[in-house]
């Protein structure tokens, strides 16, 4: 476990939200007791922090903005649900490192949960809910009716000593869990579910951030189970803050899309993530490695490793090829590089394809290791622009990686 990288905070003061005239009756609206009870942690400031207590019960709210030194602390039976009334969402910049919404141009709606520039912050209880409640985001999605980027379950921008566990996510209107700019960020011990045909709803997406740990997870969604990004096109480039000590490990769950994904987002970088013990069922692409022209930034030292799939599409993907622009103002001579992928003890059952690793002509992939990767009875890899090694894959690997070097 990497766990430790942010210590558990035992706080002695301890308030609850029904002494702000908290309800849990799934009708009332407790933004108000939400805002101030959060408040009251912000200027009191007890020494240790604040733990604020979510009882048995269904809360439900508008967005709310966490602060530093506080835990969120769902019991059982507790959920905080977000309203279904979107037109009073509040509006926030887009992220530098994209230059516009992620969907749309302009601003983005906030989080339902929210942290900018905050420390010490725990989200645990005892598998209590957060419901975000997305579908009406959906269906604005679907019907082309949304007017910004549709907002993250929970988001921490700027943010560092952050623990989020034994909590259930559920229905979120985009991505889930978003580190944005973070470090030292522990998820563990989370379920976390959308439909199978919910857009666009990711598990958990450490972006330009360092010293993430994502552990012992149930991910059934619409998208990316996991997926690593660094920020888009030349909005990334000049932000340039990479992604790096990723540890991925004990997750298992199943979608439309991939597994472990890294991009296609990376123009800041990806580097050093460790992805190990996954286990997938039911899966579009088991391991995804995604990135495009005009992306720049590199994707490097990236290890996955004892991965048991099950009923997928295509085993392994690693392209040059995938994802779109902001805008046409990107500089198509930013080529990504790609080098030092090491995927090994892969097991795959019932895998229409085996594998797909397709580099650039002008920044070809290299360093591309395989070993140990059995895809029983899937048909043969097609790859090109790549270089690297493969020793003991099923089925027969591609001819630039017939050598076994260590």
């Amino acid at each position: 476990t990497c766990s430790g990288i942010v210590p558990m905070r035992y706080r002695n003061d301890k308030i609850s939200i029904t002494d702000f005239g908290g309800v849990g009756d799934g009708v009332t609206l407790n933004t108000k007791a939400f805002r101030e009870a959060i408040y009251r942690i912000e200027h009191l400031k007890r020494r240790g922090g604040t733990l604020l207590y979510i009882p048995p019960g269904v809360y439900l709210t508008e967005s709310f903005n966490l602060t530093s030194h506080m835990t969120l602390y769902l019991a059982k039976g507790a959920v905080i649900k977000a309203t279904q009334d979107t037109r009073n969402w509040p509006l926030i910049a887009p992220l530098p490192s994209y230059g516009r919404g992620r969907e749309l141009p302009g601003g983005r709606y906030s989080s339902f949960i929210h942290g900018d520039g905050i420390h010490d912050v725990v989200i645990t209880g005892e598998n209590g809910t957060i419901d975000g409640q997305g579908g009406v985001w959906w269906n604005m999605w679907r019907q082309r009716t949304l007017q910004f980027t549709r907002p993250n379950l929970i988001e921490f921008m700027n943010s560092k000593n952050i623990i989020i566990s034994n909590v259930i996510f559920q229905n979120s209107p985009f991505w889930n869990i978003h580190p944005v700019y973070c470090s030292n960020v522990v998820v563990r011990y989370v379920t976390i579910l959308a439909p199978y045909d919910s857009p666009n709803t990711d598990g958990v997406d450490p972006d330009s951030s360092s010293n993430v740990c994502i552990e012992d997870s149930y991910i059934s969604t619409g998208d990316d189970l996991v997926a690593v990004k660094s920020g888009w096109d030349e909005y990334g480039i000049a932000y340039g803050r990479p992604s790096s000590g990723i540890t991925i490990r004990r997750v298992r769950g199943s979608s439309p899309f991939a597994g472990i994904a890294i991009g296609s987002e990376t123009s800041g970088g990806v580097e050093n993530v460790l992805a190990e013990h996954i286990n997938l069922y039911n899966m579009g692409v088991g391991i995804h490695i995604k990135t495009n022209i005009g992306r720049g930034g590199f994707i490097r030292n990236i290890t996955v490793s004892d991965v048991y799939m099950e009923e997928v599409r295509r085993g392994i993907k690693i392209a040059g090829d995938v994802g779109d622009h902001p805008d046409d103002k990107y500089n198509q001579n930013a080529l990504p590089v790609v080098k030092g992928i090491t995927l090994k003890d892969i097991w795959g059952v019932q895998v229409q394809q085996a594998g797909v690793i397709l580099g650039l002509k002008n920044s070809p992939f290299t360093g591309i290791c395989l070993s140990n990767i059995n895809l029983h009875g899937s048909p043969p890899w097609k790859c090109s622009d790549i270089s690297g090694a493969a020793h003991l894959v099923s089925p027969l690997q591609c001819s630039e990686l017939s050598g076994a070097q260590q």
